[in-house]
């Protein structure tokens, strides 16, 4: 489904998250769009951080907005 040969999907895959080689971009979205996940998840360094963008990649986006404008709210309360 993400466009890998089947003999040799197992071996790349094991490349890509040892981190021999690096999947071209197109690859990452195309699995995250098979995954229902923002690519950004891929790239994440913080398991927290990652956490977060699978619960918003989860959400409708009604609840997107209102989580953005309760981010916005906490971000400039902390600012003063």
């Amino acid at each position: 489904m993400a466009g890998l040969e089947e003999s040799s999907s197992s071996a790349r895959i094991s490349r890509y998250e040892s981190g021999i080689h690096e999947p071209p971009f197109q690859f990452v979205e195309t699995l995250a769009r098979l995954m229902d996940v923002s690519p950004a998840y891929f790239y994440c360094p913080d398991d927290r951080l990652a956490e977060l963008i699978l619960i918003y990649s989860a959400m409708p986006e009604a609840e997107r907005q209102k989580l953005h404008q309760s981010i916005e709210n906490l971000a400039s309360q902390n600012l003063r």
